[in-house]
């Protein structure tokens, strides 16, 4: 079976923060950042709410498409999201 990559979008819970990370463990990542079990910018902003996500097929198109969303404003991030997920509910649940 071949591994999937998952690119995420993460809040804090009043939806001020916005973190994009990718992994191959979404749920295990997930779990990470609302123990906060390392230290950095989203234990000190306290995001712990998974409100995107979506798969890639390979780990470099998944870290292209990381890139581009980083890369993006505030506010594609914002569309992005709310594409999927408009009332930005905690998805962490659906792993």
């Amino acid at each position: 079976m071949q591994k999937q990559f998952y690119i995420y979008i993460m809040s804090n819970i009043g939806n001020a923060v916005l973190y994009t990370g990718v992994t191959s463990e979404l749920k295990q990542r997930v779990y990470q950042h609302k123990t906060k079990v390392f230290p950095g910018f989203t234990a000190k902003y306290n995001v712990t709410k998974l409100v995107y996500f979506e798969v890639a097929e390979n780990a470099e198109s998944a870290i292209m498409r990381e890139k581009q969303i980083k890369a993006g404003s505030r506010q594609k991030k914002i569309d992005l999201i709310q594409s999927i997920n408009p009332d930005w509910d905690d998805l962490s649940d659906l792993l």
